[in-house]
């Protein structure tokens, strides 16, 4: 469990659009900014209230659930 403010997982957007999954999570959550990355793409390993990385396919979709990382 977390301390994070606000809603911090989204598993209904696995399978959509990833810049319209970061649209949904950033309007939701005030206080993250959503990353759409394509699978595969090194990324930090700390742990960010603030941070929410949307994981995309070849074809932008996302691919796994969304989450405060």
């Amino acid at each position: 469990m977390t301390d994070c403010p606000g809603k911090l997982s989204w598993p209904e957007l696995v399978g959509s659009s990833g810049a319209a999954a970061a649209a949904v999570i950033e309007r939701e959550n005030r206080n993250v900014h959503a990353i759409v990355l394509k699978d595969g793409t090194p990324t930090t390993r700390d742990f960010r209230c603030d941070r929410v990385w949307v994981w995309v396919n070849d074809y932008g979709v996302v691919i796994r659930t969304p989450i405060v990382r």
